[in-house]
């Protein structure tokens, strides 16, 4: 069947343009370092931080008085605390500067003082009211047991290796794109490229294209150092996570030309792509769970794609879940994707 006259040369004019793409980005040390690099060394620097050990005991001021030095023995004797003998204005200044978590006064009735958003301090105070309860002649009716959980898939660095996976992709499909496409304005060399022959929607979606083909060596070096060296564990399907992973690349990068769209500075571009990435390096659950904010954010949280990304990747490899779970999170993110694509095509500056 004949061709059609122009469609050889606008397949090659995709290729080339992706292809110059590849060679931009391998060609910049910095790129490299950040895209493959970084992740590994701040998956290792915090799994070495929450490393399987013994919590560290909580710090806890006595205030000097004459039931001091009591209370300090009663405090030594408890497994989990480390008290400190302060007068009461070294407590309280301790107390404001994070020194300690909870003081306890010189008062004859134990007087506690501590911080209730502090998950420390919470802890902190249990510990210490028990052991001054005890200390005051307080029988428990029971000792518990207990069972500590320390498997692979329970652990601190299981929930955080997802989240970093899912920053990366962000990171590196906006700030990638937004980048370069910035940079090739303020040089006049999009302007340039609209002359030649190629769709402008050619020239963006090599953009993408080159961005998922850097996807496999910069997620499979984080996970592969996850998976073989700190014991995260992959328990759901390798295609299915591939898949994942591929339409937050796609879900990113197309934020990533929608926030390149109009700014013709490095500052610009700078300003536009924090105001859309802060919010996400917060809310969406890289380090700690989203379960952390109130109900009423939680539409704004859920709505993000990160959020989706991230519990996507962990249910995936954490939970062993299959596609169909997965669904409502992938179509967030091929919404994020489709529609900033779209707008971005719409409304891109090219000169």
């Amino acid at each position: 069947m004949a061709s059609q006259p122009g469609q050889y040369k606008v397949r090659g004019a995709l290729t080339e343009l992706t292809l110059a793409r590849i060679r931009e980005l391998t060609r910049e040390p910095e790129a490299v370092f950040w895209v493959f690099v970084f992740p590994i060394v701040l998956a290792g620097i915090l799994s070495l931080a929450f490393r399987s050990r013994p919590p560290d005991p909580l710090p806890v001021g006595v205030a000097a008085g004459p039931q001091a030095a009591a209370r300090m023995s009663a405090l030594s004797s408890q497994s989990g605390l480390r008290p400190r003998l302060l007068s009461p204005e070294e407590a309280s200044q301790a107390l404001a500067r994070g020194h300690v978590v909870v003081v306890i006064a010189s008062d004859e009735t134990p007087n506690y003082a501590y911080d209730p958003t502090q998950p420390d301090s919470r802890t902190a105070l249990l510990l210490v009211d028990a052991a001054l309860q005890r200390a005051a002649g307080r029988i428990d009716p029971f000792a518990a047991t207990r069972a500590e959980v320390t498997e692979p898939g329970a652990r601190y660095v299981d929930f955080l290796v997802p989240g970093l996976l899912g920053m990366n992709l962000m990171g590196t499909g906006m700030w990638g794109i937004g980048f370069s496409l910035v940079v090739a304005r303020n040089g006049n060399l999009l302007k340039r490229l609209i002359a030649a022959p190629a769709r402008r929607s050619q020239l963006l979606g090599a953009q993408l294209i080159s961005r998922l083909l850097f996807l496999v060596p910069e997620a499979g070096a984080l996970l592969g150092f996850a998976h073989f060296v700190l014991g995260v564990p992959l328990r759901g399907s390798l295609a299915l996570l591939i898949a994942v992973s591929l339409l937050g690349a796609l879900a990113f990068s197309g934020l990533g030309l929608l926030t390149a769209a109009r700014p013709r500075t490095i500052e610009g571009v700078s300003g536009v792509m924090n105001l859309v990435m802060v919010p996400m390096w917060i809310f969406s659950g890289i380090f700690f769970s989203t379960e952390r904010f109130s109900a009423g954010m939680q539409p704004f949280v859920q709505a993000l794609p990160l959020t989706a990304l991230n519990d996507a990747l962990r249910s995936v490899m954490l939970e062993g879940v299959g596609l169909a779970p997965l669904l409502p999170d992938m179509a967030l993110l091929a919404a994020w994707g489709f529609v900033s694509f779209l707008v971005a095509l719409k409304i891109f500056r090219w000169q």
